[in-house]
């Protein structure tokens, strides 16, 4: 990783630091051990050389991404605790320094970086920022280099807490510049353009003219904390320890000393970092970013160039990966669907260049062409028949099947080598999994494309053989049937909710049905049926809800909440050892990364293989662990 350093230069009486890693913007400047070595010199330099000021900013879009978390597995209480002490005591010098400090926020500022614009007098902000945000909640973790104690004193405690806990467990949202802006974090928003030379005359204008602040409003503490700490109960249901402990520190803000306030922290970081919920979460991350961007099974193969793609089907699936499309590539798009008005209205809804009718004109000079119609094998057989009669031998055929058999699909094509699977997961915005899906015939040119094409969608592909319901599907079947099982026998719904939101899941299954849509839910399940019987029987319950009913109960024999919880567990570690015995997917790192960014599986209990070895489960059912199954994945 390369090493971040704080750069001293002079700009006439003002010091200019720049925090630089001599790696462009794509490569974030974290804070190791090098890094506040490397700060730490420069404040050397900022308290014996004479400044009348001093302007922080960073390498061109980006500030600071704060602490390196492959510092942090498997620490120990001591080595937290230091950690924390260590950056309170040298962004403390920061904030002690005799002259006006200001953090020049140029572009993305997250964690310890915020922590330390923090420490600085003043803060600006450039217009064109879009990331800036603490997400260690989001972690499993809190910021815990003074942020929990500045933030609520600048602030109050309400902008607080919604930066330091609420937005996190919102998905990691973040702050633009001027959102920042306008919760007073930065006391100055400058245009891009010239935004070091504004923010160096403003460091000037401090020296003469301190900034004057409202004093923090706290009269509503004490009912802006116990709502807190229910939405907190609402998001992860008692499950993860570190929002509580951030509201906790946020809280006691009003009452500590600064120094005490980094004593909590210090204290409170000790106990949570090394413990199993921080470290799974570090797992999660570094599954899901850094193991990610390495391309695992990536299909050895030269990707064709896409400058033009089609979409067969104009329902709310296709329009929302049709709206991708033109948004994230930027080329022609074509629709295609058996109602000119639907198509119309498609059109209509999407940005871009965008065309369509009832016939397949315009598609002969596509490079792609996605079906995305009704889940129905015969419907989908003839679209590939007939877009074959249509579109160029070089084009590659790609459907978003969420169950059927893409080699079925493709059997009585000319070329069925050019056919694979573009699984994308509801809401297509949001969901960032692709599965790649290869059939029996599929190249690795086609399985090359169609990953290129998803990484231009900013989507993360794992690759996944042709099987019922691939691999998200697949265990979401597996673990829904468990639950239809146990409302078909009794249990009230809402128990059976809490049963699995007590694993610490965002939504309810209740919720999360309604949102996916009962025939859509019951459809795959008949599809799994199909090929397992044994394992997926089909649901009189799912099958009533499907047709716009109540679930049906068959026998009053309801289930209590540990056992829904052992039961949907185990289900889903058989079915996750069966894809890994029938190489649907090459390491059980494929299905962690599938369930944390195409499920919702929380991040603050890792993988979901990881979370099954903490617990004993996999050893117990198994013999083994699935960590023994994940080489190449992180520790």
């Amino acid at each position: 990783m390369p090493i971040t350093e704080f750069k001293v230069t002079r700009a006439g009486d003002v010091a200019l630091v720049t925090i630089d890693n001599g790696e462009d913007w794509t490569k974030p400047t974290f804070f190791g051990q090098a890094a506040l070595e490397s700060l730490q010199h420069a404040l050397d330099e900022l308290e014996h050389d004479e400044y009348r000021a001093a302007v922080i900013t960073g390498k061109p879009f980006f500030f600071a991404a704060g602490a390196d978390i492959t510092e942090f597995p498997n620490i120990t209480r001591e080595r937290a605790v230091e950690g924390a002490r260590a950056g309170h005591e040298l962004f403390g010098r920061l904030r002690a320094l005799p002259f006006p400090t200001v953090a020049a926020i140029n572009g993305a500022c997250l964690g310890g970086g915020v922590e330390l614009a923090l420490h600085c007098t003043a803060r600006t902000i450039a217009s064109s920022v879009r990331h800036f945000a603490f997400p260690e909640v989001f972690l499993g973790l809190f910021p815990a280099w003074g942020g929990t104690q500045l933030l609520p004193r600048l602030v109050g405690p309400e902008a607080a807490i919604k930066v330091i806990v609420s937005n996190p467990l919102r998905q990691n949202r973040m702050l633009r510049a001027d959102g920042v802006a306008e919760l007073g974090i930065a006391d100055r928003l400058f245009e891009a353009v010239e935004f070091v030379d504004e923010s160096l005359a403003f460091a000037r204008e401090l020296v003469d003219r301190p900034l004057e602040r409202p004093e923090p409003d706290w009269s509503d503490a004490e009912r802006l904390f116990r709502r807190a700490r229910t939405d907190v109960d609402d998001a992860v249901h008692g499950a993860a320890p570190a929002p509580y402990a951030a509201l906790d520190l946020i809280e006691g803000a009003q009452h500590w000393s600064v120094e005490e306030g980094y004593a909590r922290e210090e204290e409170t970081i000790g106990e949570l970092l090394p413990g199993p919920q921080a470290q799974a979460s570090i797992y999660a991350f570094q599954l899901v970013e850094q193991r990610a961007k390495k391309h695992p099974h990536k299909p050895d193969a030269e990707p064709r160039t896409v400058e033009k793609v089609g979409i067969v089907g104009a329902g709310l699936m296709a329009r929302q990966i049709a709206a991708l499309f033109a948004k994230r590539l930027q080329v022609p798009i074509v629709i295609r669907d058996v109602k000119q008005e639907i198509v119309d209205e498609a059109i209509a809804e999407i940005e871009g260049n965008v065309s369509g009718g009832t016939t397949y004109a315009g598609f002969e000079d596509c490079d792609l062409v996605l079906e995305a119609v009704f889940e129905e094998p015969g419907i989908k057989k003839e679209v590939f028949a007939e877009l074959e009669e249509v579109v160029g031998d070089d084009c590659i055929l790609a459907t978003n099947t969420s169950a059927l058999s893409i080699t079925d699909m493709a059997a009585d094509l000319r070329l069925p080598d050019r056919v694979a699977g573009m699984h994308f997961f509801n809401p297509v915005a949001v969901m960032p999994l692709l599965e790649v899906v290869r059939a029996d015939e599929s190249s690795d040119e086609a399985l090359a494309t169609v990953w290129d094409v998803g990484e231009k969608l900013r989507k993360r592909p794992i690759l996944v053989e042709d099987a019922p319901g691939f691999v998200v599907n697949r265990v979401l079947t597996r673990m829904t049937r468990v639950i239809m099982d146990a409302v078909e026998h009794g249990t009230p719904v809402e128990e059976v909710d809490e049963a699995v939101m007590s694993l610490g899941m965002p939504m309810a299954p209740s919720v999360l049905l309604q949102m996916v849509g009962p025939r859509l839910a019951n459809h795959v399940l008949e599809r799994m049926h199909d090929a397992f019987p044994d394992r997926f029987p089909l649901s009189p319950a799912l099958a009533a809800l499907a047709d716009g009913g109540e679930p049906v109960v068959v026998e009053e024999a309801p289930r209590t909440r540990e056992q829904i919880v052992d039961e949907v567990l185990e289900a889903v570690a058989d079915e996750i050892h069966r894809l890994l015995e029938e190489g649907v997917v090459q390491e059980a790192a494929d299905v962690d990364t599938g369930l944390l960014l195409g499920a919702g599986w929380p991040f603050f209990l890792g993988g979901i293989t990881r979370h099954l070895d903490q617990t004993g489960l996999s050893e117990r059912l198994f013999g083994n662990t699935f960590a023994e199954m994940r080489a190449g994945a992180p520790a």
